[in-house]
């Protein structure tokens, strides 16, 4: 976990100048499709899943170490083969999880967050789970592990895997010629976030294309059609942790609600978007009807609001800093309680970008949460007494002023096409 905190501090810096630098062009161009809360909104959910991640909160059913200890046909050494074969293996990977979280109703929740931005961009490739507790697709590495892949190997090579996955998050590159036959280009994944009929569930790739070839799942973008991006059925919110469970608390009602007990046990391995007929007529879900003709979801906020909203995240990116910089000597369980205080500063930003009149309830569980941390341990995670006023001072002065905005400018939502 430290070492991963220690590469995110160098990674998020990166990310966030490519994202701005995504938006200045955009922008210079005539045409932003950057616009500037969905962009928040998805570096909120960055955070929500870096946070998730560098804390551990996951279930590993069965670790790739284990698996090559105790299943190991032969063991390989490591060399330049040994990395190819397990970048093979990941990306081989990658293309069947992706595939299953988009048609099995249960696996789409942990992959609904991703697709929710109604924009493409280098910032909606932030948008990442943390709805997947336990981690049930280790059988997809069984040919690495079988191959004797060292585990070392993995841990190297499933970062940087991940990571060149950001790039082609863009409408700005368009086809690049003989390399659309062979790697995932901008193109292919416009295709992948598109809710167009000819663009749903397909090109799953996350590196080499092929994958899609050899088994079905290609299209290529169509310059008669270009794609609209989101979800047939929109988040309405810029609040990540909501998108991260408005699915599955939709198969719970749908099974709390059928009258067929089959239905009610089925339904979560059915096909992402079957709901049993019952529940289907009684209870009607708003979709969308003409995807070229819909208004995106939008909040009008007021310039103080926006650059307020602006200040809460630049002391948010220093707080995570904070954590991933010093994860070794704050250790468990201190660190679950810096997670919480990290998800209560993100809900309540969310909220107050939503124009939600209770955001400032959000608000008062983060100042509750952070005095609690200070009174408890007597400072802010080792930090020293000027540091602990500094902090204090924020959290009162962030408390008053987002009680101000969601209380003056609350209920004035407004979408925008």
């Amino acid at each position: 976990m430290a070492t991963y905190g220690k590469i995110l501090l160098i990674a998020m810096p990166a990310f966030l100048i490519l994202v701005l630098a995504e938006k200045w062009y955009a922008w210079h161009k005539g045409y932003d499709n950057v616009r500037t809360n969905d962009m928040i909104s998805s570096l909120l959910s960055g955070v929500t899943n870096v946070t998730k991640d560098v804390l551990g909160l996951s279930i590993v059913i069965i670790s790739y170490g284990w698996m090559v200890n105790h299943w190991a046909l032969m063991h390989i050494k490591e060399t330049w083969l040994t990395y190819i074969i397990a970048f093979m293996v990941l990306d081989f990977a990658g293309y069947c999880v992706h595939r299953i979280q988009h048609e099995f109703n249960f696996f789409w929740n942990g992959h609904i967050i991703h697709h929710s931005s109604e924009e493409f961009n280098l910032a909606c490739a932030l948008r990442q789970s943390i709805s997947s507790i336990a981690n049930v697709f280790f059988v997809f590495l069984l040919p690495a592990a079988l191959l004797g892949v060292p585990d070392t190997v993995i841990a190297i090579v499933a970062p940087l895997h991940l990571f060149a996955q950001f790039w082609y998050h863009t409408i700005h590159i368009n086809k690049m010629g003989f390399l659309e036959k062979i790697i995932v280009t901008p193109s292919h994944h416009r295709v992948h976030h598109a809710i167009n009929p000819e663009y749903i569930d397909k090109n799953f790739s996350q590196i080499f294309i092929f994958w899609d070839k050899m088994f079905g799942t290609f299209q290529a973008e169509l310059p008669e059609k270009p794609p609209v991006y989101g979800i047939t059925r929109p988040a309405q919110t810029w609040n990540p942790i909501k998108i991260n469970f408005q699915h599955l608390w939709l198969l719970m009602k749908d099974a709390w609600r059928t009258k067929n007990w089959k239905d009610k046990f089925r339904l979560w391995l059915m096909p992402t978007g079957w709901r049993p007929p019952d529940v289907a007529a009684k209870y009607p879900i708003q979709k969308i009807k003409d995807i070229y003709c819909f208004k995106k979801y939008d909040t009008v906020l007021p310039f103080s609001l926006r650059v307020w909203i602006w200040i809460q995240l630049i002391v948010l990116l220093l707080f995570i800093s904070y954590l991933f910089g010093n994860i070794a000597e704050i250790g468990a369980p201190s660190m679950f309680y810096y997670g919480f205080f990290v998800f209560a500063y993100v809900y309540a930003l969310a909220e107050l970008m939503d124009n939600n009149s209770y955001a400032w309830a959000w608000e008062t569980l983060k100042l509750i949460t952070g005095v609690f941390i200070i009174g408890f341990w007597g400072n802010w995670f080792g930090s020293d007494l000027v540091f602990n006023y500094i902090i204090i001072f924020y959290l009162v002065i962030s408390f008053i002023v987002t009680y101000y905005f969601s209380r003056k400018f609350s209920i004035n939502l407004s979408p925008q096409s």
